[in-house]
């Protein structure tokens, strides 16, 4: 079951149902989903995914995925996973353009890693990001994260993975 985690400013909590608009919302700003897994999605699409956290994620307890709220309200997305891409666990975070530029991304990237070394036991996790998202790879630097190498992707874009062992 995924576990609620605090930070100083953000609250990690499962999805509830209740968060469906939020969900799409967020997913649906091209401003995030231009560096989320393809790109931009249709909202059904969105919608889809949204019930297969439940459905499938959470159901099944594959991994830990949380909304992420600040003063009651959803401004993100966070989850850590197993991926064939790394080879390893991945995090993965997403926050709207309303909570960029104020180090919030710098906590929830933190607390999701403190999480995988913590309760997960992990010795190592990784994070993928465009090579032309140099606020996330800033951001991953700046907590501990080393470039590993590159993955060329099929529509010739790269994307950058990186590293943090405990």
């Amino acid at each position: 079951m995924t576990p609620i985690l605090r930070t100083e400013r953000l609250l990690l909590e499962p999805y509830v149902p209740e968060d469906e608009e939020d969900f799409v919302a967020l997913f649906q700003d091209t401003d995030v989903s231009r560096w989320i897994g393809d790109g931009p999605s249709t909202e059904a699409e969105d919608r889809a995914l949204f019930g297969r956290v439940f459905t499938k994620v959470y159901a099944r307890d594959l991994f830990d995925v949380w909304a992420v709220r600040r003063a009651g309200r959803l401004i993100g997305h966070a989850e850590i996973k197993r991926t064939d891409a790394v080879d390893g666990h991945e995090i993965v975070y997403a926050l709207a353009p309303t909570a960029w530029g104020s180090g919030l991304g710098t906590e929830l990237a933190q607390a999701v890693v403190a999480h995988g070394f913590g309760a997960l036991g992990l010795s190592e996790i990784h994070a993928t990001a465009a090579a032309e998202n140099k606020a996330s790879l800033t951001l991953l630097e700046r907590i501990g994260f080393e470039h590993v190498r590159d993955i060329e992707e099929d529509d010739g874009s790269t994307t950058r993975v990186l590293t943090r062992r405990r």
